[in-house]
């Protein structure tokens, strides 16, 4: 089964352009419709009125001047010579190909879309194979031809054509290369030929010499057939000024029907259409043109086609619309105030972009529909195609980004709008993130509440029972939900509960460090950004999709219970009393799950054994003085509140951070050899990800100081009195402190053995001033067995989900594997590290390794310059899936690649296990559900290290809110069968 046509768009590249007018009439903002040559259309409720929205963003460090789409990529051009690949379903970039030393002004891809066409101002068109990026063969002409604008391929003639700066089509049959090649003349080739500027002779007629070892050639163009166009295969003055655009066509041209025609534009303002001589190679024989007389002969700088008729953009701002039927011109439309830089057609619409950042949306009666600010500058390409049977219209411009539109709308009202659940999952999320629910701050209270009242629509939507679970007042209510699985089974249906929560902190943009508004979430280069996307908005909506397709599916065979609080953020208030209030409705529950954590960096999928338990408490010492003033009343006979705080906050650690509470660390369990195994794994796998991390010995010992060893931290000092006033004794000083606990040390005891020993020390002071201990918030740890069923569960969905496409090399990283020493391999030489009782400490002290360490690790930012994913790596070929069969087995119409050293693997990659991790921070639910409900709980991490979560900029990658969804999915249908 042949692939669908890639649908190109084809636009202007390198034409100077005139300065923008302001107030003139189309673009202006503030200028009323009614002044356009063309009105909208007055349809009262008529949908194709909806403006696109945007869906996501993709930056880059310089202009996107061409674009081209295929089923499952994007292909972008740019000013500095690269062609950036994306994934068209995650807007992950796969790939950056640096292949031409000039802008790459035109792509093309072939009717299969495994081979890709470039055209440059290096005067060089590169053909590349899609699948593994490495160039097919190169393309020049002994002419200097100057920029090469565009570029198409025709399949059935096996001939690539160009249109160049110096007036001339010119084409090239890929179909007999040896004959081609043999005969090559280095001396003429683009990057041997003298630069008419930089190798002119100076004052005295001398130059600069060239080196003669110097590779000019761009980092990937490289390999492949090196092609000559020959002199005959030349169209001289095919238009009175530049070649800016060509597009191929095979129906709607009556005088040569069934076969290919070639449609061009060009400076001179006329359209041409050619038509294919077979018999000699492919030429071009001029069929008509399309001329409508103006003498200014405004360039055509785009060109679209929709069945039999021709859309060409002008400079100036216009399109004009021809019947290639009847050669008429059918309509003039002023769309712009200035030059109309690309045109694309498609789901009943032309879309029309200029060099004042605006899109126009016409229907067929040419009718304007809509417009949108889409770049903040020129739009200089765009393209449209059906992703999975939504529309998709992506623009490219020089604010060095590339906008991908929600067009929806574009459907036909008579068709019913089938909206995959990825993009259902995306649109449920923006606007849960909408909503502002801050649990700390009680102006937030009802954004809280109808963030919750959202939520349980969207479980209503899907046929989920729900309730809302009430709490002690002023705090948020619990969400209860519930999907049922196979009636036939009620009896012995098992139960998932799923754990999350809706309240996020606080965020603003006051400082301007967000790139968005926290709560309008945008999807910039593969990341959604918002408030709460990845702490828990994100893998809440994943795990809810996910028990919506398996019921639509009628495969979910036990029930999904679902408690979402609204209070994690302050120390889940009210959500014990609420759960066990509501312990009949909730029932039995055989395993607990909850996805509210993070990867240790961006590349590799972990779960999660381990949680350290926390206790938040303040200290205060009062005077029974007011504030004083030191020059005043400061003595030595006076007890200051501050510096007795201080000194009593100094006996609770000592040297290397030891607490020094009596039998504070005697409850700490001693490391395993199986969980020895485990960090000698993690270890492994990140310093083979990120070298500069270190040894594996000082990273582990790092990890387990973070992960199995208890913290005190004081967090910040309060003082009575004006602010900024150097001069005052505070009468009260307060700090606030927090113990990070770990299994065997109960909250409880050790809340209890704190305030003891803080009174005790106090008393030592002899101070008159009085001290108060107040224990705010408690939280136990928790510890689960990362061998029982649902870890097991996890293992193998987060194996299916992310191992074929994340790496192919097999990593040992389980409990049992780890358990396995590899060859050469010892165990880990790390103890537990241990706090010296005769306070001799070593004299060197290593840093520690932090979150932001290991998230910067393996951190590439993407407004970095670009390197390509390609060089020293090998890619694995897609899924038979993403590709039809044609991907596996060439086309007659392709060409047959002879210089290919990718080598399909028809064998199932090997899969990777996912790292086995504990975490520092702190949870407060999962230890109380395990107790409450005698359920045994389980920790899937959904995003990555770099997630900012609580942070400014907060995001989850999409690619992780998808497989996430398909991991829960697994889950949810697989554990029950254990």
């Amino acid at each position: 089964m042949s692939k669908r046509p890639p649908v190109t768009a084809l636009g202007f590249r390198g034409l100077a352009l005139t300065p923008l007018t302001a107030g003139s009439e189309t673009d202006e903002p503030g200028t009323p419709e009614a002044i356009l040559t063309r009105q909208p259309s007055q349809d009262i409720g008529d949908r194709q009125n909806a403006r696109p929205t945007l869906s996501h963003r993709l930056r880059h460090t310089s202009s996107i001047l061409a674009i081209v789409l295929s089923d499952e990529e994007i292909f972008a051009g740019t000013q500095g010579g690269e062609i950036l690949v994306y994934n068209l379903s995650t807007f992950e970039r796969k790939a950056v190909i640096e292949g031409h030393r000039g802008s790459v002004l035109g792509l093309c891809l072939s009717q299969d879309a495994e081979l890709l066409f470039s055209s440059a101002g290096d005067r060089i068109v590169n053909v590349w194979n899609t699948i593994d990026l490495t160039r097919n063969c190169c393309l020049y002409s002994s002419y200097d031809v100057g920029d090469l604008f565009c570029v198409s391929y025709s399949a059935s003639l096996q001939t690539a054509y160009l249109g160049a700066q110096n007036t001339t089509i010119q084409w090239c049959s890929l179909s007999n290369r040896v004959a081609k090649t043999s005969a090559l003349r280095k001396e003429v080739h683009p990057s041997a030929r003298d630069d008419r500027f930089f190798d002119s002779a100076g004052p005295g007629g001398i130059r600069t010499p060239r080196r003669t070892d110097a590779d000019h050639r761009p980092r990937h163009a490289k390999g492949g057939d090196v092609i000559e166009i020959g002199k005959e295969n030349v169209e001289h003055f095919a238009h009175y000024g530049y070649v800016y655009c060509m597009q191929l066509i095979k129906d709607g041209v009556p005088e040569s029907a069934g076969n290919e025609v070639l449609i061009t534009g060009g400076g001179d303002g006329v359209v041409k259409l050619w038509k294919l001589d077979a018999k000699r190679g492919g030429a071009v024989e001029e069929l008509y043109s399309l001329d409508d007389g103006r003498e200014e002969g405004h360039s055509i700088l785009s060109i679209a086609v929709d069945g039999n008729f021709i859309y060409s953009g002008r400079s100036g701002g216009e399109v004009d619309v021809w019947d290639t039927e009847t050669r008429q011109l059918m309509r003039n439309l002023k769309a712009h105030r200035d030059d109309v830089l690309t045109i694309c057609v498609g789901g009943g619409f032309m879309f029309s972009a200029a060099v004042t950042g605006y899109v126009r949306k016409f229907d067929r009666q040419y009718q304007l529909k809509s417009r949108l600010k889409a770049h903040e500058g020129r739009i200089l390409a765009s393209a449209f195609t059906y992703h999975r049977q939504r529309p998709i219209y992506v623009t490219g411009g020089n604010d060095c980004t590339l906008g991908i539109w929600d067009i929806s709308d574009c459907l036909s009202p008579t068709v019913t709008a089938t909206r995959t659940s990825n993009e259902q999952l995306f649109e449920s999320l923006r606007r849960f993130v909408s909503y502002r629910t801050v649990s700390s701050d009680p102006k937030y209270q009802v954004d809280c509440r109808r963030g919750a009242s959202y939520l349980r629509s969207v479980f209503k939507n899907f046929g989920a029972v729900t309730e809302m679970l009430t709490t002690q007042d002023p705090y948020n209510p619990v969400l209860l939900a519930r999907f049922r699985g196979n009636p036939a089974t009620a009896k012995k249906r098992k139960k998932i509960l799923f754990y999350g929560h809706y309240d996020v902190v606080a965020a603003d943009n006051v400082t301007g460090k967000w790139i968005i508004d926290p709560f309008v979430m945008e999807g910039i280069d593969g990341y959604l950004y918002g408030r709460g996307t990845s702490d828990n908005k994100g893998p809440i909506m994943a795990a809810i999709f996910a028990c919506a397709e398996l019921t639509s599916e009628q495969t979910l065979g036990s029930d999904i219970i679902f408690l979402i609080e609204g209070e994690e953020e302050c120390g889940s208030r009210g959500f014990e009393d609420a759960v066990r209030a509501s312990k009949d409705k909730i029932g039995d529950v055989d395993w607990i799950l909850l996805a509210n954590s993070y990867w240790l960096d961006d590349q590799i999928p972990c779960l999660t054994y381990g949680l350290r338990g926390v206790i938040h408490a303040s200290v205060q010492i009062e005077s029974s003085h007011p504030d004083l003033h030191s020059g005043v009343d400061g003595s030595s006979q006076l007890d200051e509140p501050l510096k007795d705080l201080v000194m009593l906050l100094s006996t609770l650690t000592g040297k290397d951070g030891q607490v020094m509470i009596p039998g504070f660390h005697d409850p700490i369990p001693q490391l395993s050899s199986e969980e020895e195994a485990l960090y000698r794994d993690i270890t492994a796998a990140l310093v083979k990800q990120s070298p500069g991390l270190g040894d594996t010995e000082s990273l582990a010992a790092s990890l387990m100081r973070r992960w199995r060893d208890p913290t005190l931290t004081i967090h910040r000092f309060q003082t009575s009195g004006p602010d900024n006033n150097a001069t005052i004794i505070p009468r009260l000083a307060k700090a606030s402190l927090s113990m990070r606990l770990v299994p065997n040390q109960e909250a409880g005891h050790v809340s209890e053995a704190l305030v003891t020993w803080l009174q005790t020390q106090f008393e030592r002071l002899g101070t008159n001033n009085s001290l108060t201990v107040t224990v705010d918030h408690m939280a136990e740890p928790w510890l689960g067995d990362w061998t029982n069923e649902i870890f097991k569960t996890l293992e193998d969905a987060v194996m299916d989900v992310w191992s074929p496409a994340n790496d192919p090399q097999r990593r040992r990283s389980s409990s049992n594997s780890a358990l396995r020493s590899t060859k050469g391999t010892g165990p880990l030489k790390v103890a537990i590290p241990e706090h010296p009782s005769n306070g001799h400490a070593s004299t060197t002290k290593p840093s520690p390794t932090t979150s932001s360490m290991l998230a910067n690790s393996s951190l590439t930012s993407p407004i970095q310059p670009l390197t390509t994913l390609l060089e020293d790596t090998t890619i694995t070929p897609p899924p038979k899936s993403a590709r039809s069969s044609s991907s596996h087995k060439r086309s007659t119409s392709s060409v047959t690649l002879t210089n290919s050293t990718y080598t399909r693997h028809e064998d199932t990659p090997p899969r990777r296990k996912p790292l086995y991790i504990r975490e520092g921070g702190s949870i407060p639910a999962i230890r109380f559900l395990e107790k409450e409900f005698s359920a045994p709980a389980a920790h899937f991490p959904c995003g990555q290290a770099s997630d900012s979560a609580h942070l400014d900029n907060e995001r989850l990658r999409l690619v992780n809110l998808y497989k996430s969804k398909e991991i829960f999915k697994k889950v949810f249908r697989d554990l029950p069968q254990k």
